[in-house]
């Protein structure tokens, strides 16, 4: 018997087409799926089906699976979409250098930053982007949430042009220029064995009393909880490396439930059944609801260093440069250019 005949790519010299069928693969990848990528391609289903047909034809691969299961890519679909978003990234890269030589500010640049930074009163990234706009009205800035490692591989290959991250561990490959900070205490909800332990002091202030600077005023405030008391419970952490899986780890808690942002982990301690640290800024909502209480702030917090990564090499984009340093004046506080 004959052995199927293998096929054989027919890819030779990469043409504009075939970089519009590599755009829409990453599109469909990116909204997980041909049905969900319509709106963002603005393109009917059955077309874009056609497109990554021809993107299969062309490389003669089959890089994904559609049907009653959903979709999936294939192994070879997993490579050829982290090749075309470093070849989109490089082609994008290349059109701003292109630009810079007209002496021209114009495309897209890409920012990633990282869960829940938008409440955070020490964040002034808001301020930076209308400082950009001002500066580069005709560069397109996207704007992406995603988690620390996911940013840090994105500014290294190209993918974002800038991050924004709380510090863990520093990359030699990517710079890094420290923007403001945000305090990580532990709560538990109600329900929970320790949300009625002790009394809530606000409960007991006098009247127009307020909280001390820096403390949680619904915050249950007793000396006798300890770590090892912390331990007794189930914790919900962050399933990749972090501050807080740093900590949880320091102070040995066993993670009973993993998330992976801070939504799922506010979740996790609003179901009463978990511990686990949130910003402040975040939580507050939630704690002026009666919904949850910081755990002896003072005992068990931490402190999270936010900044913005770029890579060292290639140079970034001149736009990526101007939003960097709008980020840095914001933050230190220097009045915009007139």
């Amino acid at each position: 018997m004959t052995a199927p005949h293998k096929r054989r790519a027919v890819l030779g010299q990469i043409s504009d087409a075939d970089v519009r069928l590599l755009k829409v693969f990453q599109a469909v990848v990116d909204c997980g799926g041909m049905t969900a990528a319509e709106l963002e391609l603005n393109i009917s289903t059955s077309t874009i089906s056609r497109h990554v047909k021809d993107l299969e034809t062309r490389l003669g691969l089959t890089l994904c699976r559609r049907g009653r299961g959903g979709f999936a890519l294939t192994p070879e679909g997993e490579r050829i979409h982290a090749e075309t978003r470093q070849l989109l990234a490089a082609t994008q890269h290349f059109r701003a250098s292109v630009d810079e030589l007209h002496q021209r500010l114009g495309g897209a640049i890409h920012v990633a930053v990282f869960d829940k930074t938008a409440s955070n009163p020490q964040a002034r990234i808001a301020q930076a982007v209308a400082r950009f706009r001002k500066e580069a009205p005709d560069v397109v800035l996207n704007l992406h949430v995603s988690t620390i490692q996911a940013i840090e591989r994105g500014v290294m290959d190209g993918q974002f042009q800038l991050g924004i991250i709380p510090e863990h561990r520093r990359s030699d490959t990517l710079l890094y220029e420290e923007l403001f900070g945000e305090t990580m205490l532990l709560y538990c909800a109600a329900g929970h064995p320790l949300f009625n332990r002790v009394h809530d002091p606000a409960a007991t202030a006098p009247a127009g009393a307020g909280a001390t600077a820096g403390t949680d005023p619904h915050a249950m405030h007793n000396d006798d909880i300890t770590w090892h008391d912390i331990r007794q419970h189930a914790f919900a952490g962050l399933g990749y490396h972090s501050p807080n899986m740093e900590v949880s780890h320091r102070e040995r808690l066993q993670r009973s439930a993993t998330a992976f942002d801070q939504e799922s982990v506010a979740t996790f301690i609003l179901s009463g059944d978990f511990l686990g640290f949130l910003p402040d800024h975040y939580a507050l909502s939630f704690v002026q609801a009666g919904q949850m209480r910081a755990v002896s702030p003072t005992q068990f917090a931490y402190q999270c260093h936010f900044s913005a990564i770029v890579r060292r090499s290639p140079e970034p984009t001149r736009a990526a440069r101007i939003f960097h340093r709008c980020l840095v004046e914001a933050h230190q506080g220097r009045a915009p250019p007139q």
